[in-house]
Order: C-alpha cells, then structure tokens, then sequence
C-alpha cells in the first residue's frame, strides 16, 4: 500500500502548499445555506456568530485536468443547540457533551451511504461485511451470516482497515465508532488510524505533529465515541485502520463519518441523492422550551384553528402538550371524526417528534394559503397532534445529540418504564373469555374494562401512560397513528401473539382488511418504506407486505397501545416506523419530511373511510353508548355521547346493527364506495316496551312490577297459610 508519507520532505511540503491553496476555497464554499436548507420558521437567524474556520488539508488530486474553484466568502457556522446563547440547566452539567456544530454524518446510519461504497480489507464471513459496519446498526437475533452487528476483520492484524468511497470531493471533520452489537461477543477497536485518498491508492494518514495521529476508540461495545480530525481532511475516500482491541475479542467496528460533501452540480450521482423542500419551515431539533415556543408561535398565527393544551404531566413533572387543530378548537362537533397522532413514546426516537412540529406548521402555513385539501381536513376532522410523551427520556437524549446518543439513550421514562408496552393487556382477557365460550355474554368484543390491579396506585404504570389513557378516554378517537423510529415500516395489531409458547406468530383482527388498508395508505405513499431496491434497515425484510407488517409477526409485545386502543376504545391505532436512524442530524430533516409529509397528511385522510351516522330515539335525542355492530366482523363499536359514531371499513356492502339497552335494535344495509368521505347511516332506535313501563312508572313515583318477585311472594303466603 503507498500513501504519500513515502515522498521526500521536500516533495510534500510543495505538495502541501499547492492543495491548500487549491482547496481553500473549495472548504469555504462548503457552507453554502443551500446545502444546509434550513431557515428558521419563526424568522430567527439560524447561523450563529461566525467562527474561525480551520486550516482544511486535502491530498493530492490524481493526475488529470486541474479543476477551477471560485473562493468566496465564508459563511458563518451553526449554533449548538439554540439560536441564542443560553446557559445549560443545573441538571446537564455532568451530561455528555453534544457533538460541536459543523459537518453532518456522511449517512452511513440513514443509509444514504450504499452498501457499495463500503470497503474493507477483508471480512470474517459476508455477514460481518464492510455493509454491517454501519451506525448504530442491530444484530439479529441469531447473529446468522446474513445480519450480524458490525464489519469484523478476517484477521486480526494491523494491515486490517474499512473505508468509505463519498464518490465526490468531501471535508472530512470526524469519526464516531462503536463496537459489535452482539447478545454473547464482546468486539471492539480500542485504537486506530485515519487515512485519506482521492482516488484508492495514494492515501495520507492523518498526523499529530511529524507522526501518525492514534485516534482513542471505544471501551465497550454500545457507546459511540467521537474523534474529530485535528485538521479536516478534503478528500473522496476516508480509511478506518484499526491498531488495538480488546484483549478478549476481534476486530469489529460499527462506525459513521461526519463531513460536508463539496458542491458539485456536475455530478449525477449528488443530483440523484440530494433532496431540498420548498416548504419555509423550522427545520432544527427542539427541546422541551423550544418545542412550547413553537407551538405558541403557531397558536398566535393560525389562532382560529389551533388550541395548546396539556393531559398530563411527566414523571418529571413537564407537561404533555397536544396541539389541537380544528376550524371550532376546543369543542366536539357532532358528526366530525376525531384523529391523534402521537410521538416520542421512546424518549430518543426523535425524528416523529420533528415531523409532528413540522406537520403543525405546515397545516397552519398551507391553512392560510387557502390550500383546498388542507382546509378541507381541517374544516372536516378534528385533530390532535401529541409530539413529545416522554419528555423526560428526550431531554436525557438531546443531551447526548444525534450521533452520541446510541441505540438507547433516553428510551425510557425517568422511572425506568417503556411506555410502549406498559398499556393493560387486554388480549388476554379477551381470548380467555373466547376459549371459555363466555363471548359475548360475560366479555364484550370491544369496550373491555381495564383490570382493578392496573388502576391502583402500586401498579407499575408511567405516570404518561396514565394520562394517555385518560386523554383516549375522554376524546372518541377514531383513528391514530404513533410515530417511532429504528425501522421504516407501519405496524398494525394485534401486536400480542395469541399462542403464549410463540415469540412470532400472525394475529390478526377482526377489522385485519381494514388495518392492512390503513397501514398500505400511509407506506405507499412514502418515498421509500415500499421501494423494493432499498436496503434493509437492520435485519428485517418488509417487502413482502409492501413495507407494512403485523405486530405479533414480527414481534410480540404485551400490552401495546395498538391493542389497547383497538380493545378499549373506538381508535384505531396503528405503529408508524418513520426511519432507520432514530435521531437524524438536523441537516436530514428536510429530506425526512419529504419523505414523509405525503403519507401524514393521507393517513390522517382515512380517518373519513367507512360508515358515520347518528343513533337517535324517537325524540331525535342522541343516544350515547349505543352498540355498532357489523355483520361478519366481531368487533363492535359505541356512539359518543352526542350518539354519533363512525365505523372504519372498506369499501363493500355491510349490514349493520345499531342496539342500545331498553331500545329495540335496528338494522340497516350500509354501502361504502371506493370515494374517500364516509358512508351516511343513521339509525332511530324506538324504545322496548318494559322502558316504556318504567318511565311511565318512574314518572309518577312508582316502581314497575317485578313479575319473577311477585310470584316468589305469592307462593311464600301460601305456605304461610297451609301452615
């Protein structure tokens, strides 16, 4: 291998003094804004006071014509966190340093980086390829060939090395590595060397004075460890070389790259992966303060339609606030479904909670522009957008950043709790009774009470759990949609497995046509989730169902909110998987919104698919907890308290049952059509005849005649008298 270290002193100090000067300029126009896309929503400066840029180095070019390069002004750089200095709170102090502003990850985690601009000198078998040695990345459960947890060297030396081909000119600033992620190994690279080149054959090792810079790797296998190069390296290819590990294990290294690709607009393969918006959004991460500011300066333009309000607190106390969105805030209308969407379960899976920011601005933004389709959603459904349940665990990790974080940093609540599986398992209960045959008479198909041991105080339930609960309770939802991250797939219930000796088995619902319908409309319309030529985020293949997958197939977990909602209210949720990386760089933000803005807003739209009527007695009083039933399907549904309700279904013929205590039932013929708006059927329930004896009875004073008693009565007289 040769690299330039090999030239005489003299050779590389004119080779020195000539890159420099050719690439100064190149390294000033990096920062162009354009690059970045970002502009503050509420016209705040995004870039802070600029700071004293340092000397970049780049190798030499390969021979070949010499590339002009225009100098220009250098922009100023990104701010930390904030827009305006401000001092930490008391509580982050010992907290890890976050990352410090300048070039964003390459994308080896988001996989913006393919598989085939991985290399590696070689590769203990293909599934601890240079392909694994990505971010973050998971293992699967066995370890197979085919998903392992890192990139491991064949052999342990120090001619090992993986590299990464940027396929255009990049300032290279820093290196983030892990270890193997592995249930059973412990494998990781303690030390190593940075190297660059611009065309694979001549590479420069990054120095510390005359000598090879070691940069420190990592003391254990989860938490990523950040170097940055002493001077940024412009260069195409940048080469990771391992020097120690640890003692008990092999060479195997996760790893991301962080730097700024240089403009380039000849280059096919830049124009082919960069993504811009032309929506004028606040396209940063936000902390609890920041994410209230937000809100309130959507509240006071689009106030008409928007309403702040809280349903809880966190363990920590920070309350839990929903924006509500809707042309009569603060009031239910009869007859207009009501739509959540909920992020930010899993304190550090923090690309819902963005895009949730985003999409209120954006119905607030495109509200006053008169768009015909978002007034339309908004005059017609009532939505309720919670970005942040776990406030706590996110603080923990914004305070780690996007790339320090790791898989689990801020996942769960203060006390320890994943929110996502910490709802009452209700399934059980359910099939229980079904086996039991005591269907319908003791438990209902839906409306199933949460157990006595759930509700007391002793229980080990998230004080966010609690006040979710309470908030699905109180608003007759009708569908929903919670934002996670890690994978890019929409999961649908039941996400508990019905056999309890399997840990995989398909469970589907009664409404399972209808779920795998509500899951399709939100992945299709992603620019990526049902692309068959996209890599695999970690282990898991969805493309078999058009990047959707039911919850108990892929994994089973007890007591999700999917199954909760579906079994104890009228919503139906589903589990939104928004991307590989759970804490993108802010620079991704915009090409995540592209990417998901489409299936927010179509999702929200199926919220209009199926039935909705209203129930009324002969009055045209609505009856509240009236029972819907569906022929065919073995989930019933109940009216709100004004007797509206609305049934999701697909388009069909159905007949359906409208029944509430002392009414006599009624049934109807209900047709949905493939034309998104749902099917009007109403139903006028007439009383039975023993309700109308008793309100005629309770009307003047007197209780009506129990028969059964009576004859109890009459029959003990007689004895009495025969004695």
């Amino acid at each position: 291998m040769s690299c330039l270290g090999t030239a005489t002193p003299a050779l590389a100090l004119v080779l020195l003094a000539v890159t420099v000067a050719r690439v100064g300029a190149q390294g000033a126009a990096l920062e162009d804004p354009d690059y970045y896309g970002q502009e503050i929503w509420s016209q705040e400066p995004y870039y802070a006071r600029p700071e004293p840029e340092p000397e970049t180095f780049s190798p030499p070019l390969p021979a070949g014509p010499a590339e002009e390069w225009e100098p220009r002004p250098q922009e100023p750089r990104p701010p930390k966190r904030a827009t305006k200095p401000k001092k930490a709170p008391k509580r982050e102090k010992s907290a890890p340093e976050p990352p410090p502003p300048g070039c964003p990850p390459l994308g080896l985690e988001t996989l913006k980086i393919t598989d085939f601009q991985l290399h590696a000198s070689t590769a203990k078998r293909y599934g601890l390829g240079a392909h694994r040695g990505r971010l973050n990345i998971q293992a699967g459960i066995n370890e197979n060939d085919f998903y392992d947890g890192a990139w491991c060297a064949g052999r342990n030396d120090l001619q090992q090395w993986i590299e990464v081909d940027a396929r255009r000119l990049t300032r290279f600033t820093g290196v983030i590595t892990q270890g193997r992620n592995s249930l059973w190994l412990s494998d990781w690279v303690t030390s190593y060397k940075v190297m660059v080149s611009n065309d694979s054959h001549m590479w420069v090792t990054v120095k510390n004075g005359s000598g090879d810079m070691i940069f420190e790797g990592n003391s254990e296998k989860e938490i990523p460890v950040l170097n940055e190069l002493p001077v940024p390296m412009v260069a195409r290819y940048i080469r990771i070389n391992p020097q120690s590990w640890f003692d008990n294990g092999s060479i195997c290294m996760r790893m991301e790259i962080l730097g700024c690709p240089l403009p380039d607009p000849n280059n096919y393969y830049h124009r082919r992966n960069e993504m811009t918006t032309t929506d004028d959004l606040d396209f940063k991460h936000h902390n609890y303060k920041e994410m209230r500011q937000l809100m309130k300066v959507v509240n006071e333009m689009c106030p008409n339609i928007t309403r702040i309000y809280n349903i809880g607190k966190s363990h920590q106390g920070l309350k839990l606030y929903a924006v509500e969105i809707s042309d009569h805030p603060g009031e239910h209308e009869v007859g207009e479904p009501e739509f959540h969407y909920i992020a930010g379960a899993h304190g550090n899976e923090v690309l819902g909670r963005e895009l949730l920011l985003l999409l209120v601005q954006f119905l607030c933004q495109e509200y006053l522009a008169r768009n015909a389709r978002i007034v339309h959603l908004v005059e017609e459904t009532r939505i309720h957008i919670l970005p942040s349940l776990n406030p706590d665990g996110y603080e923990k990790a914004y305070e780690g950043g996007s790339e320090l974080g790791g898989w689990s940093l801020g996942r769960w609540t203060h006390d320890g709790i994943d929110i996502n599986n910490n709802f009452p398992d209700l399934n059980t209960l359910l099939w229980e009774a079904e086996d039991r045959q005591n269907v319908p008479r003791k438990v209902p198909n839906h409306y199933i009470a949460i157990p006595e041991w759930f509700l007391s105080e002793n229980a080990t339930v998230a004080a966010e759990t609690r006040a979710v609960i309470a908030w699905m309770e109180k608003i007759p939802f009708v569908l929903g949609g919670n934002l996670q991250g890690g994978e890019l797939v929409v999961a649908y219930p039941y996400d508990l497995v019905r056999s309890p000796w399997k840990t995989q088995e398909h469970t589907p619902t009664p409404d399972d046509h209808v779920f795998r319908w509500l899951a399709y409309s939100y992945a299709s319309t992603h620019r990526l989730m049902t692309d068959a030529r996209r890599r695999v985020c970690h282990t898991e293949e969805f493309q078999k169902e058009e990047g959707t997958v039911n919850g108990a197939s892929w994994h089973t977990v007890a007591g999700s909110l999917n199954d909760f909602s579906y079994l104890h209210t009228n919503c139906f949720e589903l589990s939104i998987y928004v991307g590989c990386d759970k804490y993108p760089h802010e620079s991704q933000l915009p090409e995540e919104w592209e990417n998901n803005r489409e299936s927010l807003i179509v999702f929200m739209e199926q919220v209009h698919r199926g039935i909705k009527g209203l129930v009324r007695d002969s009055h045209g009083k609505g009856i509240p907890n009236a029972i819907i039933s569906v022929e065919g399907v073995n989930h019933d549904i109940r009216t709100a308290n004004d007797g509206d309700y609305w049934r999701l279904l697909n388009p069909g013929e159905y007949v359906v049952t409208a029944k509430a205590e002392g009414f006599t039932a009624s049934t109807k013929n209900c047709m949905v059509g493939y034309d998104m708006g749902a099917t009007r059927c109403d139903f006028t329930l007439s009383k039975t005849n023993m309700a109308r004896i008793r309100e005629i009875m309770e009307k003047f004073g007197k209780q009506p005649v129990s028969l059964p008693a009576r004859r109890l009565k009459l029959r003990g007289r007689k004895r009495r008298q025969r004695g």
